[in-house]
């Protein structure tokens, strides 16, 4: 729960605490705060079996981390039904942008013309000072689709 605390931050914790409490109260709200967070994991945990019996045994492998979306998709990419790591692996993101920086600066890289179906149909490089071709005819404005 508290992972991230660093040594100096739970000592600033433990002086704030005494100072707001004082050093009498202080062990009664500890116990407090102790014992209502017991009731709210009493309460999930309650409530989590609830949940699972109400679904049936259909879903008795069903766990509540599954609904957080990382999770679910960490448990998807490890079980690769799909081939998705074959995609992601087949993917280099710094051979991409290096392929699109080099044709916006106009350099002729061997990796680009070899590789890129798309430049090397267009001779390797892309004419970025060019302007981009306006159509003849604008369409009609509609102003009740506005």
């Amino acid at each position: 729960m508290f992972n991230d605390i660093g040594p100096l931050e739970l000592i600033t914790l433990v002086v704030l605490a005494v100072l707001v409490f004082g050093p009498d109260k202080l062990p009664k709200v500890i116990q407090d705060v102790t014992r209502t967070i017991r009731k709210i994991r009493e309460f999930s945990e309650s409530a989590k079996q609830d949940i699972r019996s109400e679904l049936g045994p259909e879903f008795k492998d069903f766990e509540f981390e599954d609904l957080n979306p990382k999770t679910f998709i960490r448990k998807q990419l490890d079980n690769d039904e799909l081939g998705l790591k074959e995609i992601r692996n087949g993917f280099d993101l710094k051979k991409e942008m290096a392929e699109v920086t080099d044709a916006v600066h106009g350099r002729d890289s061997d990796s680009s013309s070899s590789s890129s179906s798309s430049s090397a149909s267009s001779g390797g490089t892309v004419d970025m000072t060019k302007k981009p071709e306006t159509p003849a005819e604008r369409p009609p404005y509609d102003a009740d689709a506005t």
